[in-house]
């Protein structure tokens, strides 16, 4: 809950000193020669767990990931009524406070490529936003229970089924990216957690301090759905998994600099290689000192927002950050907020223990059409531990989605080479509105069970491709393509009918791997491929 007080103080020293503006500050491009120096040796920015994330996914390693011009960065910070609070090297940008003259001087600096005010009046008209408390729904009267309940939210997205075949989200690094974690160091629920050294590190982006307890305790409680374990009391969604935590809300004040916070921590789990986030927070409005900031719903368009726009580097570099929807879905504003209306996002809204939307659980669709929440999972009295180790009750979108973060966490160790948009295609396709998604629910429960099961058979048929050719589409109608092995690249393609009779042959190699057949009749035919001394057949139905 933010402090009224602190409040009314930051309001008279914006009246005493002058108008303070928050702004993104864009450097020129990265130095040709550093950034060939940097990816010629990853290693050098990156961590080796990034690195060979990154590799098995076969996502690419790109100037965004080499660290921006620090001494550019130095420079800034001596200018004149400067203060810079986070750097983004995805973006090449600084996030800075100062007045806007202050602000404006920066584009003197020859390195200086574009300034952009988060006050939107300052670059585009705006709405007077109605400021409210985010954390309003999860701090709400919770009752304390003697044994744990977490069967329901856990059996609810067959998370179980993944836990029963052994994935728990092993070898998997997940970050947490909220307000706080006070009792993490000695908390129970973390036990097991802390000395089998899969607790890897946290950092508080805000005071900029190496200390998990930030301003708040709701981290405490989001980080338990997916972590927590107290034996025959209380399981995660992902208990074996590995994780690192990250302050990046700051509790005395709600500003678009978190915003900026949480992408530089997004980019330093992605250094980390970290493969699952989740996010227990949702920007739209801010503080009343801060009226001109808030986003509308044009500004809702998984593009425009600075957590948005961070969202969809993440995603690009292969990461899957799962976010909560938000808990205004009953308000005159009921859309999702920034950074779960990302496309690069998995937007998780709430549903009771039977299922059912919540009525506060934000809804889609974005402003451009795009079906959101993605899916859904218990945010109605969803079980927690709490940051002294007690077992309790939480409502609220930020306890879906580590439900749901946890779960990918563990779906994911099954098949940790596939790409991060393979993996949340699955989930949404288990979901039970899939074919019929809803404003309020987007696609629906997820089933993990049904996810994992048509991951590995992708994962099987994926890893046969390496070794085997695969033609589609079968049946055909006009034109059959042939994918070639590792081993391969030419070969000699025949056909033959049902009669034995070669209808067909040609040479075909990976630059040349179409064959019209539209020519053929209709029926059954035996496709005979020969490379490497091999000759492998393959059955080919004609439309």
């Amino acid at each position: 809950m933010k402090k009224l007080p602190l409040l009314i103080l930051v309001f008279v020293s914006t009246l005493s000193f002058g108008q303070i503006e928050d702004a993104l500050v864009f450097l020129e491009a990265k130095d040709p020669a550093v950034v060939a120096a940097a990816l010629a040796d990853p290693s050098t920015i990156l961590s080796q767990a990034a690195i060979d994330r990154k590799t098995a996914q076969g996502t690419s390693i790109d100037d965004r990931d080499v660290p921006l011009n620090e001494t550019q960065k130095s420079a800034i910070e001596a200018a004149t009524g400067i203060t810079v609070y986070a750097k983004s090297k995805w973006m090449n940008a600084l996030y800075v406070r100062g007045t806007e003259t202050n602000i404006n001087n920066l584009l003197n600096l020859n390195f200086v490529t574009a300034v952009e005010f988060m006050d939107k009046s300052l670059n585009r008209p705006f709405e007077t936003p109605i400021a409210k408390d985010k954390f309003e729904i999860e701090n709400q009267e919770r009752v304390i229970y003697n044994y744990g309940d977490a069967t329901n939210q856990t059996t609810m997205l067959n998370v179980d089924y993944l836990h029963e075949n052994d994935y728990t989200g092993e070898d998997i690094i997940v970050a947490f990216m909220d307000n706080g974690y006070p009792g993490v160091l000695t908390n129970p629920a973390y036990a097991t957690l802390r000395n089998e050294g899969r607790l890897l590190g946290y950092y508080d982006f805000v005071d900029r301090v190496t200390n998990p307890n930030g301003t708040g305790s709701h981290g405490s409680s989001t980080f338990s759905d997916a972590a927590g374990f107290l034996d025959g009391d209380f399981v995660g969604t992902a208990p074996n998994a590995s994780y690192y935590l990250f302050v990046t809300e700051d509790g005395g004040d709600e500003n678009p600099v978190e915003e900026a916070y949480w992408v530089e921590a997004l980019e330093r789990a992605d250094s980390l290689g970290v493969y699952v986030v989740n996010t227990s927070l949702s920007y739209r409005d801010f503080s009343p000192n801060y009226p001109q900031y808030t986003y509308t719903y044009e500004d809702l368009d998984g593009q425009t927002t600075l957590g948005a726009r961070g969202a969809n580097h993440a995603y690009d570099k292969g990461m899957i950050m799962v976010n909560s929807a938000g808990n205004n879905g009953n308000e005159s504003f009921p859309w999702v907020g920034s950074p779960a209306d990302s496309p690069g996002v998995l937007t998780i809204g709430a549903v009771n223990s039977s299922g059912d939307y919540v009525s506060f659980s934000a809804i889609g669709p974005t402003v451009d059409g795009r079906v959101k929440p993605d899916v859904m999972a218990k945010g109605r009295n969803a079980a927690i531990v709490d940051q002294f180790g007690d077992v309790t009750t939480a409502s609220g979108t930020s306890f879906s989605s580590p439900i749901t973060a946890g779960a990918v966490a563990s779906l994911w160790q099954a098949v940790p080479n596939l790409k991060n948009s393979v993996v949340m295609q699955a989930i949404r396709e288990s979901a039970d509105k899939y074919n019929n998604p809803t404003n309020q629910m987007g696609y629906g429960i997820p089933d993990f069970g049904d996810a994992l099961n048509a991951l590995l058979l992708l994962g099987v048929e994926e890893q046969m491709q390496d070794y085997h050719f695969a033609l589609y589409p079968n049946p055909v109608s006009t034109q059959i393509n042939i994918s070639f092995p590792k081993s391969s690249e030419s070969a000699e393609f025949s056909l033959f009918n049902i009669l034995g009779e070669k209808v067909l042959q040609t040479n075909i190699t990976t630059f040349k791997n179409s064959i019209d057949v539209s020519g053929l009749s209709s029926g059954m035919y035996i496709a005979s491929i020969t490379s490497n001394n091999k000759t492998t057949s393959y059955k080919i139905i004609k439309k």
